[in-house]
This record gives C-alpha cells, sequence and structure tokens, in this order.
C-alpha cells in the first residue's frame, strides 16, 4: 500500500516537523482510518524492525503524517481533543501490524496525557503543547532510574534549582526510544532535601537535554522500542516542571493511561495472531474436505479469550472515562486496585491467546517463515507480564485488595457523569 502525503511550504523552526522537512498537511479521513493507514506502512515494515532492532522510523513518520502524535491535545492548542478511547483504537491497530509501532504510540500518548490533564495554567506547558501538536513531536518516557529497576514511585536524582533555572542529571535505567525522540518527560526529586517518592514530572525538550548511553538491550521481543540506558543531563526553566505532584499525576492519570494503553496494545498483538490462526485454520479445512483440523479446538480458545481480552479492556475504558473527572474516585483504592489488576490480567490473557493461537497453528505457527508464523507475536507478547512485573504489582497491592470490599451486585450501578469529547482536563 503507497499513501503520498502533501508537505506544506517549509515555514519557521516552530513550524517544522521533527525532521525539519515542514509542516504536513493532514489527510482527510477519520481518525480509524488514518489509523488503519498508518498500521498498513506499519505491518510492511514490523518484520524488519523486529530482525534489526530498529527503530520504526516508516510508521512513525507515517504517525506524523496523519497527524495522530497530537489527538489528545484539546483542540484549542492545535490537537483533536481525542477520547482516551479513539486513542486506544489507535494502539490496537498499531498492535495487530507491529508491537513495536504500538508500544511506542501507547509511552507517547502516555506522556502526553499526563502533560494535557495536569498542565495547570502554566504558560510554558501550554505553548509546549502547541509546539508539540503543531510539529508532531514524539515524547519520551524517562520514570526508571538507576538500582531502583521498576519502581516509578521512587527517585533518586533531585531537580536542583538556580533562581529561575533547573538543572536535572539522572540515570535513567531504561528509556524506550530516548534517541529518536523530540522531548522527554521524567520523574525526579522535588529537590535535594526531599524523599525520594517527593516527586514531580519535568518536560524537557530536545534541544533542553543530552543522553549519554550506558548500555543497550538485546531483548527477545518488542526489539524496535530501543530501549537502552542512558545518562540524562538537561536544563530548563522552572515552568518546565509540573505543579502537581507526580503522586497525584501517577494515581490520576499516569497508571490509568498507561495499563489501558498497554492494553490495548498486547489486544492488538494478540488479534494478529488470532487472525493468522483463523486464515490457517480454514485452509487446512479445505484440504481435509470441510472436517476439522486438529488445531480446530485451539482456534476456539484463542477467539475466546480475545473476545475476553477486548471486553476487558473495553469496560476498563468505559470506566475511567466516567470517573475521568473525578478525582477523589480515580485515586480511591477500589479504583487504584481495580485499574492495576487491568494491567496483570490483560497481559496475563494477551500470552494466553497467543499461545492457542501458536497451537492452532502448529509447526506452521512455531516456524518464524510463513503466513502462519506467529513468532513475532508471541516474542512480542511475552513483554506484556514483565513489563512492571507481575509479580511485583500482585505483591503491591496485596494490602490494598485486602481492603477493597468484595461486590455485593453482580452489576455495578453508577449515577451518570458529564461527557465532554476529549480527554482534557
Amino acid at each position: 500500500m503507497t499513501v503520498h502525503y502533501k508537505r506544506a511550504a517549509a515555514g519557521n523552526a516552530a513550524s517544522a516537523d521533527f525532521r525539519g522537512a515542514g509542516r504536513i498537511e493532514p489527510p482527510l479521513g477519520d481518525l480509524n482510518a488514518r489509523a488503519q493507514r498508518v498500521a498498513a506502512i506499519a505491518a510492511a515494515h514490523a518484520e524488519a524492525v523486529d530482525r534489526d532492532g530498529r527503530f520504526p522510523e516508516e510508521a512513525m513518520a507515517a504517525a506524523r503524517a496523519e497527524r495522530l502524535m497530537g489527538v489528545l491535545i484539546p483542540k484549542v492548542l492545535g490537537g483533536e481533543g481525542a477520547s482516551l478511547s479513539e486513542a486506544a483504537q489507535v494502539c490496537y491497530a498499531l498492535g495487530g501490524a507491529c508491537a513495536s509501532t504500538a508500544m511506542i504510540y501507547a509511552m507517547h500518548q502516555i506522556k502526553m496525557a499526563c502533560v494535557v490533564r495536569h498542565r495547570g495554567a502554566g504558560a510554558w506547558l501550554e505553548s509546549f503543547l502547541r509546539r508539540a501538536a503543531e510539529g508532531q513531536m514524539l515524547l519520551a518516557s524517562s520514570t526508571t532510574e538507576g538500582m531502583g529497576g521498576g519502581d516509578v514511585r521512587s527517585s533518586e536524582s533531585p531537580v536542583e534549582r538556580m533562581g529561575s533555572r533547573i538543572r536535572l542529571e539522572r540515570a535513567a535505567s531504561v528509556m524506550s526510544y530516548g534517541a529518536q525522540a523530540d522531548a522527554v518527560v521524567t520523574t525526579a526529586r522535588r529537590a535535594a532535601d526531599a524523599a525520594a517518592s517527593d516527586q514531580v514530572l519535568v518536560v524537557f525538550e530536545r534541544a533542553d537535554y543530552t543522553l549519554e548511553r550506558t548500555f543497550d538491550w538485546q531483548t527477545l521481543g518488542m526489539r524496535g522500542t530501543c530501549s537502552a540506558g542512558f545518562i540524562l543531563r538537561a536544563q530548563g526553566v522552572a515552568d518546565q516542571v509540573m505543579a502537581t505532584p507526580y503522586a497525584e499525576i501517577h494515581n490520576q492519570t499516569m497508571t490509568p493511561t498507561a495499563h489501558l494503553l498497554w492494553s490495548s496494545a498486547w489486544a492488538g498483538v494478540a488479534a494478529s495472531a488470532v487472525e493468522r490462526a483463523r486464515l490457517f485454520i480454514r485452509r487446512a479445512a479445505r484440504s481435509t474436505a470441510g472436517s476439522p483440523p486438529p488445531g480446530a479446538p485451539y482456534f476456539v480458545r484463542a477467539s475466546g479469550s480475545l473476545r475476553q481480552l477486548r471486553a476487558l479492556v473495553d469496560i476498563s475504558l468505559q470506566r475511567f472515562e466516567g470517573l475521568q473527572f473525578d478525582k477523589e474516585a480515580l485515586q480511591s483504592v477500589d479504583y487504584q486496585t481495580e485499574v492495576t489488576l487491568l494491567k496483570v490480567e490483560a497481559s496475563e490473557l494477551a500470552v494466553s491467546t497467543v499461545m492457542s493461537a501458536l497451537r492452532a497453528c502448529g509447526l506452521s505457527g512455531y516456524r518464524t517463515d510463513g503466513e502462519a508464523s506467529v513468532a513475532r507475536q508471541l516474542r512480542d507478547v511475552l513483554s506484556a507480564p514483565l513489563m512492571i512485573n507481575n509479580e511485583r504489582i500482585l505483591a503491591d497491592i496485596g494490602l490494598a485488595a485486602v481492603l477493597a470490599p468484595t461486590p455485593t451486585l453482580l452489576r455495578e450501578t453508577r449515577q451518570a457523569t458529564s461527557k465532554t469529547n476529549g480527554f482534557q482536563s
């Protein structure tokens, strides 16, 4: 599939895209149609991205061209004011094409959601969002540090303040696509004398920081995310530090959006494997005069678990969007337990779905080539239970799960909440 994009005349640096080649006029079509066009390009390069462990340049260039990067930014700031469900659908479509592309897009939108919802009245952050929408910036995330590994609620390095200026140097143990991003959104200790859990979120544009690579990861799957370790050295102005404490951002936005968008991407990967299994079973049935091939029962199992996974993500998206303006409800023990367990349940379901698809295809699925191969999907989805290890999550929320009451009704009843058109605060 070849898609031609019309470029506008090159403008100034503020309006240029990430390669400086000028703003790209958005193609016509709704969000889903644009996502499908990007997915087609991602699929065409997925094997090369996985084989070479390289950044999915073609897919991300297409995402910029289709103006998908700033969909969560309010319309008044140049975005589309899309809902989280709409962004999740893009993650699902991309997951079915290239898991690395889907995960990069999901991580980008998680950080974008944090900035959009908690930007406050700061002029710098509002200006940043305008530039991000205009230039279709790619945002990277830096929340893990040093020996802390996956403990995102603890920071070692503090923000150093020098009048109206700030400085930060941190050992980012893992930063996905850090070398390719246009900006980084990072956690840090509020000050040198602050506790490790007293964190802030800081936004730095590419001109504000340097990255010194400390190590590479040669991973089993999700290889195109280009995850690596870096020393991040950044300087900026004090207004780049978000006023809302990270503890609130983490509960109200970071955790829900991360688990919802990750799960949507994993569901897309699982759907890709199920589709390959479906086509394989159909071909096999034709060659056996219509009698069910040996793998048919496993396809039924794969199809059923995919339905469960999609339903789980869908109802969780509806739940979040019903509560997104109720800060007290979002931070409640009940909701935090629910949305945290979503990550565990969705990741396990995604793995079991792909495993069933593999068994439906048999050796054809086990091969690394051929139309029925689900080898790449399996390697990619195996990362799902390990991205913030499920065992660690279950251990951390053990007490909270005990405190949450057992439901007495089969179906919860909730008061209607006001709706808005977009993912905004």
